[in-house]
Protein backbone atom coordinates (compact mmCIF):
# COMPACT_ATOMS: atom_id res chain seq x y z
CA UNK A 1 0.00 0.00 0.00
CA UNK A 2 2.75 2.30 0.07
CA UNK A 3 3.54 3.36 -3.33
CA UNK A 4 -0.36 3.81 -4.51
CA UNK A 5 0.54 7.23 -6.14
CA UNK A 6 3.91 5.94 -7.71
CA UNK A 7 4.95 7.50 -10.94
CA UNK A 8 2.49 10.40 -10.02
CA UNK A 9 3.30 14.24 -10.50
CA UNK A 10 1.17 15.85 -7.46
CA UNK A 11 1.66 19.71 -7.06
CA UNK A 12 1.56 20.80 -3.76
CA UNK A 13 1.36 25.08 -3.01
CA UNK A 14 2.21 24.34 0.99
CA UNK A 15 3.99 26.55 2.78
CA UNK A 16 3.68 26.27 6.26
CA UNK A 17 3.18 22.25 6.46
CA UNK A 18 5.05 21.89 3.31
CA UNK A 19 7.80 19.20 4.70
CA UNK A 20 5.07 17.22 6.28
CA UNK A 21 2.47 16.70 3.18
CA UNK A 22 5.26 16.18 0.50
CA UNK A 23 6.59 13.48 3.23
CA UNK A 24 3.17 11.91 3.52
CA UNK A 25 2.73 11.93 -0.45
CA UNK A 26 6.39 10.43 -1.29
CA UNK A 27 5.68 7.45 1.28
CA UNK A 28 2.96 6.33 -1.43
CA UNK A 29 5.23 6.76 -4.00
CA UNK A 30 4.12 10.30 -5.84
CA UNK A 31 6.71 12.87 -7.46
CA UNK A 32 6.36 15.66 -5.70
CA UNK A 33 6.54 19.42 -7.34
CA UNK A 34 6.72 21.81 -4.71
CA UNK A 35 5.47 25.46 -5.35
CA UNK A 36 5.62 27.69 -2.41
CA UNK A 37 2.73 30.24 -3.07
CA UNK A 38 4.28 32.67 -0.35
CA UNK A 39 6.94 33.41 2.40
CA UNK A 40 6.22 33.43 5.94
CA UNK A 41 7.97 36.28 8.01
CA UNK A 42 7.85 37.07 11.99
CA UNK A 43 5.99 40.82 11.85
CA UNK A 44 8.25 43.53 10.98
CA UNK A 45 7.89 45.13 14.54
CA UNK A 46 7.98 42.58 17.43
CA UNK A 47 7.21 45.19 20.13
CA UNK A 48 3.25 45.33 19.58
CA UNK A 49 3.20 41.06 19.49
CA UNK A 50 5.72 40.58 22.84
CA UNK A 51 3.19 43.59 24.39
CA UNK A 52 0.28 41.04 23.92
CA UNK A 53 2.18 38.26 24.93
CA UNK A 54 3.23 40.45 28.01
CA UNK A 55 -0.72 41.20 28.97
CA UNK A 56 -1.97 37.64 28.34
CA UNK A 57 0.78 36.76 31.00
CA UNK A 58 -0.02 38.97 33.51
CA UNK A 59 -3.69 38.99 33.25
CA UNK A 60 -4.53 35.47 31.31
CA UNK A 61 -7.73 36.51 28.81
CA UNK A 62 -11.09 35.02 29.45
CA UNK A 63 -11.12 33.55 26.13
CA UNK A 64 -8.96 33.25 23.25
CA UNK A 65 -9.49 32.33 19.59
CA UNK A 66 -6.75 30.88 16.99
CA UNK A 67 -7.36 31.62 13.50
CA UNK A 68 -4.01 30.21 12.60
CA UNK A 69 -1.42 27.11 13.77
CA UNK A 70 1.18 29.15 12.15
CA UNK A 71 -0.46 32.12 14.32
CA UNK A 72 0.30 30.26 17.53
CA UNK A 73 3.48 29.07 16.50
CA UNK A 74 5.07 32.37 16.12
CA UNK A 75 3.77 33.42 19.50
CA UNK A 76 5.11 30.36 21.06
CA UNK A 77 8.34 31.20 19.08
CA UNK A 78 8.83 35.02 20.27
CA UNK A 79 7.71 34.04 24.20
CA UNK A 80 10.62 31.53 23.69
CA UNK A 81 13.27 34.34 22.54
CA UNK A 82 11.93 36.64 25.14
CA UNK A 83 12.22 33.64 27.85
CA UNK A 84 8.32 33.77 28.11
CA UNK A 85 7.65 30.99 26.60
CA UNK A 86 6.45 28.90 30.15
CA UNK A 87 4.60 31.82 31.44
CA UNK A 88 2.11 31.94 28.30
CA UNK A 89 1.69 28.30 28.01
CA UNK A 90 0.21 28.45 31.18
CA UNK A 91 -1.65 31.44 30.67
CA UNK A 92 -2.80 29.97 27.68
CA UNK A 93 -3.71 26.90 30.07
CA UNK A 94 -6.15 29.26 31.64
CA UNK A 95 -7.98 30.79 28.67
CA UNK A 96 -11.37 28.76 27.27
CA UNK A 97 -9.44 28.29 23.72
CA UNK A 98 -11.87 28.47 20.23
CA UNK A 99 -10.03 27.48 17.11
CA UNK A 100 -10.85 27.63 13.32
CA UNK A 101 -10.37 24.63 11.97
CA UNK A 102 -8.09 21.65 12.35
CA UNK A 103 -4.39 23.56 12.07
CA UNK A 104 -4.55 25.55 15.20
CA UNK A 105 -5.66 22.25 17.34
CA UNK A 106 -2.40 20.81 16.64
CA UNK A 107 -0.26 23.78 17.29
CA UNK A 108 -2.14 23.88 20.22
CA UNK A 109 -1.27 20.03 20.98
CA UNK A 110 2.31 21.29 20.19
CA UNK A 111 2.43 22.66 23.38
CA UNK A 112 0.24 19.88 25.51
CA UNK A 113 -3.09 22.14 24.76
CA UNK A 114 -6.29 21.14 23.82
CA UNK A 115 -9.20 23.82 22.83
CA UNK A 116 -12.61 23.57 24.40
CA UNK A 117 -14.42 23.93 20.46
CA UNK A 118 -13.77 23.90 16.85
CA UNK A 119 -15.78 25.56 14.33
CA UNK A 120 -17.94 23.85 12.12
CA UNK A 121 -16.26 25.04 8.89
CA UNK A 122 -12.85 26.39 9.30
CA UNK A 123 -13.47 30.32 7.86
CA UNK A 124 -14.36 33.57 9.76
CA UNK A 125 -18.25 33.30 9.44
CA UNK A 126 -17.55 29.80 11.32
CA UNK A 127 -15.56 31.51 13.79
CA UNK A 128 -18.34 34.23 13.90
CA UNK A 129 -21.38 31.24 13.96
CA UNK A 130 -19.64 29.14 16.95
CA UNK A 131 -19.01 32.69 18.94
CA UNK A 132 -22.65 33.56 18.44
CA UNK A 133 -24.04 30.94 21.04
CA UNK A 134 -21.45 31.66 24.15
CA UNK A 135 -21.98 34.46 26.38
CA UNK A 136 -19.37 36.73 25.96
CA UNK A 137 -21.01 39.72 27.60
CA UNK A 138 -17.64 41.52 29.89
CA UNK A 139 -15.03 38.84 29.26
CA UNK A 140 -11.88 39.72 27.58
CA UNK A 141 -10.87 38.25 24.62
CA UNK A 142 -7.88 37.28 22.94
CA UNK A 143 -7.69 37.37 18.81
CA UNK A 144 -5.03 36.05 17.18
CA UNK A 145 -5.17 36.65 13.50
CA UNK A 146 -3.73 36.67 10.03
CA UNK A 147 -2.06 39.49 7.24
CA UNK A 148 -3.48 40.53 4.50
CA UNK A 149 -7.36 40.24 5.46
CA UNK A 150 -10.01 42.82 6.68
CA UNK A 151 -10.84 41.24 9.91
CA UNK A 152 -13.16 44.05 10.67
CA UNK A 153 -16.22 41.97 10.61
CA UNK A 154 -14.90 39.59 13.08
CA UNK A 155 -14.03 41.84 15.28
CA UNK A 156 -17.06 43.79 15.09
CA UNK A 157 -19.65 40.84 15.98
CA UNK A 158 -17.37 39.88 19.16
CA UNK A 159 -17.74 43.47 19.81
CA UNK A 160 -21.52 43.68 19.77
CA UNK A 161 -21.53 40.51 22.04
CA UNK A 162 -20.19 42.35 24.83
CA UNK A 163 -16.76 41.27 24.96
CA UNK A 164 -13.54 43.14 25.15
CA UNK A 165 -11.56 42.13 22.36
CA UNK A 166 -7.44 41.99 22.41
CA UNK A 167 -6.23 41.52 18.54
CA UNK A 168 -2.63 40.24 17.33
CA UNK A 169 -1.19 39.55 14.51
CA UNK A 170 1.52 37.60 14.88
CA UNK A 171 3.37 37.11 11.40
CA UNK A 172 3.21 38.35 7.97
CA UNK A 173 3.57 37.27 3.75
CA UNK A 174 5.91 37.83 0.98
CA UNK A 175 3.60 36.89 -2.16
CA UNK A 176 6.30 38.46 -4.72
CA UNK A 177 9.04 35.83 -3.65
CA UNK A 178 6.80 33.37 -5.40
CA UNK A 179 5.33 34.73 -8.66
CA UNK A 180 7.69 33.14 -10.75
CA UNK A 181 7.87 30.15 -9.38
CA UNK A 182 4.09 30.27 -9.78
CA UNK A 183 4.36 31.05 -13.30
CA UNK A 184 6.17 28.16 -13.97
CA UNK A 185 3.70 26.09 -12.03
CA UNK A 186 1.24 27.47 -13.79
CA UNK A 187 2.89 26.98 -17.64
CA UNK A 188 3.73 23.20 -16.51
CA UNK A 189 -0.11 22.48 -15.72
CA UNK A 190 -1.21 24.31 -19.61
CA UNK A 191 1.23 21.50 -20.78
CA UNK A 192 -0.10 18.61 -19.13
CA UNK A 193 2.94 17.84 -16.75
CA UNK A 194 0.64 17.24 -14.01
CA UNK A 195 -1.31 14.60 -12.59
CA UNK A 196 -3.12 16.56 -9.90
CA UNK A 197 -3.04 19.65 -7.65
CA UNK A 198 -3.28 19.26 -3.97
CA UNK A 199 -4.64 22.68 -2.12
CA UNK A 200 -5.12 22.57 1.66
CA UNK A 201 -6.40 26.39 2.32
CA UNK A 202 -8.40 28.81 0.38
CA UNK A 203 -5.55 31.45 0.42
CA UNK A 204 -3.62 29.05 -2.05
CA UNK A 205 -6.51 29.51 -4.16
CA UNK A 206 -6.65 33.13 -4.24
CA UNK A 207 -3.08 33.33 -4.93
CA UNK A 208 -2.99 30.94 -7.55
CA UNK A 209 -6.12 33.54 -9.58
CA UNK A 210 -4.35 36.56 -7.71
CA UNK A 211 -1.13 36.05 -9.55
CA UNK A 212 -2.66 34.67 -12.59
CA UNK A 213 -4.34 37.96 -13.72
CA UNK A 214 -0.93 39.80 -12.77
CA UNK A 215 1.12 38.10 -15.41
CA UNK A 216 -1.66 37.08 -17.52
CA UNK A 217 -1.82 33.90 -17.66
CA UNK A 218 -5.36 33.55 -16.30
CA UNK A 219 -6.68 31.57 -19.72
CA UNK A 220 -3.38 29.18 -19.52
CA UNK A 221 -4.36 28.51 -15.68
CA UNK A 222 -7.94 28.03 -16.02
CA UNK A 223 -6.86 25.88 -19.33
CA UNK A 224 -4.02 23.86 -16.80
CA UNK A 225 -6.99 22.84 -14.47
CA UNK A 226 -9.26 21.48 -16.63
CA UNK A 227 -6.20 18.61 -17.75
CA UNK A 228 -5.58 18.37 -13.97
CA UNK A 229 -7.16 16.60 -10.77
CA UNK A 230 -8.03 19.09 -8.27
CA UNK A 231 -7.86 17.81 -4.79
CA UNK A 232 -9.44 19.98 -1.91
CA UNK A 233 -8.98 19.12 1.64
CA UNK A 234 -12.08 20.64 2.72
CA UNK A 235 -15.47 22.80 2.48
CA UNK A 236 -14.13 26.05 2.32
CA UNK A 237 -11.14 24.91 -0.40
CA UNK A 238 -13.48 23.86 -2.44
CA UNK A 239 -16.06 26.93 -1.88
CA UNK A 240 -13.28 29.05 -3.06
CA UNK A 241 -12.76 26.90 -6.17
CA UNK A 242 -16.83 27.14 -6.88
CA UNK A 243 -16.80 30.72 -6.72
CA UNK A 244 -14.07 31.12 -8.71
CA UNK A 245 -15.95 28.76 -11.03
CA UNK A 246 -13.42 25.92 -10.86
CA UNK A 247 -14.31 22.28 -9.96
CA UNK A 248 -13.24 19.46 -6.59
CA UNK A 249 -12.36 16.49 -8.37
CA UNK A 250 -11.06 15.09 -4.84
CA UNK A 251 -11.91 15.32 -1.17
CA UNK A 252 -11.86 13.74 1.87
CA UNK A 253 -14.23 12.09 3.56
CA UNK A 254 -16.65 14.76 5.41
CA UNK A 255 -15.44 15.57 9.17
CA UNK A 256 -11.62 14.41 7.66
CA UNK A 257 -10.41 17.10 6.53
CA UNK A 258 -6.47 16.04 7.03
CA UNK A 259 -3.68 15.63 4.72
CA UNK A 260 -3.19 11.91 5.60
CA UNK A 261 -7.23 11.22 4.43
CA UNK A 262 -6.50 13.52 0.97
CA UNK A 263 -3.44 11.87 0.31
CA UNK A 264 -5.81 8.81 0.06
CA UNK A 265 -8.27 10.20 -1.28
CA UNK A 266 -5.85 11.03 -4.27
CA UNK A 267 -4.76 7.94 -4.46
CA UNK A 268 -8.11 6.50 -5.01
CA UNK A 269 -9.40 8.54 -7.61
CA UNK A 270 -5.82 8.82 -9.45
CA UNK A 271 -6.08 5.21 -9.87
CA UNK A 272 -9.92 5.08 -10.83
CA UNK A 273 -10.18 8.30 -12.72
CA UNK A 274 -6.25 9.45 -14.62
CA UNK A 275 -3.45 7.93 -16.37
CA UNK A 276 -0.47 8.77 -15.63
CA UNK A 277 1.13 11.63 -17.49
CA UNK A 278 4.75 11.40 -19.27
CA UNK A 279 7.58 13.72 -17.84
CA UNK A 280 8.27 16.08 -20.27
Amino acid sequence: MGNRLSGYRILILETRAEAQFSRLLAEQGADVVQCPMFAIHDAPDPTPVEAWIRRYIDKPFDDVVLMTGEGLRRLIKLARERGLDQAFVAALAKSRKFIRGPKPGLALREIGLEQQQTTEEPTTEGVIAMLANLDLRGRHLGLQLYPDKDHSALIGAITAQGAVVDPVVPYVRDSKAADANIVATIDDMAKGRIDAIALTNLGQVRRLVEAAKVYGSEAKLREGLACTLIASIGPAVSGELQALGLRTDISPADGTYFMRPLVAAMAVALAEKKPKVATK
